[in-house]
């Protein structure tokens, strides 16, 4: 169902990178995690981390624990909006709330960036949206 999910969270000055970097783990626990510095537009100092999960065990196992801990009637509503015409689903989840092992899903502000490359053919927005529906209503 799930091709790859790419991952970014950005660590500022006043965090811990080993706090968000286990806020990551505890959704995607086989991440392997990559930092990179950068500078901020005040120039203060800025820990992006990312990666990519591939393997199809663990990017089934996301998926399965994502459909059992999120709420199932926001990720459905919200589904059209956050799928691109590639059929990536573009989800965020609270940092905070990921640290203690919550899967809360935001609309904005700072938090772990997902881009779930959803498995479809062709590669289209309806078809992931659809697959991707599916699989809530069957839950």
């Amino acid at each position: 169902m799930i091709h790859n999910i790419k991952f970014r969270a950005f660590v500022y000055e006043n965090e811990s990178v080993d706090e968000i970097s286990q806020a990551i783990l505890n959704i995607l626990p086989e991440a392997e995690i990559e930092a990179e510095e950068a500078e901020g537009i005040l120039e203060d100092k800025i820990i992006i981390l990312s990666g990519v999960v591939s393997k199809k065990r663990y990017t089934k196992a996301f998926f399965n624990t994502l459909l059992e801990w999120t709420d199932l009637d926001k990720l459905n509503s919200d589904l059209e909006r956050k799928m691109d015409d590639k059929g990536n689903w573009f989800l965020r989840f609270d940092k905070a709330d990921a640290l203690d092992e919550k899967w809360t899903i935001l609309d904005s502000g700072d938090s772990i960036h997902l881009k779930v490359k959803v498995a479809a053919f062709p590669a289209k927005k309806q078809i992931a949206v659809d697959k991707i529906r599916e699989a809530i209503l069957n839950k």
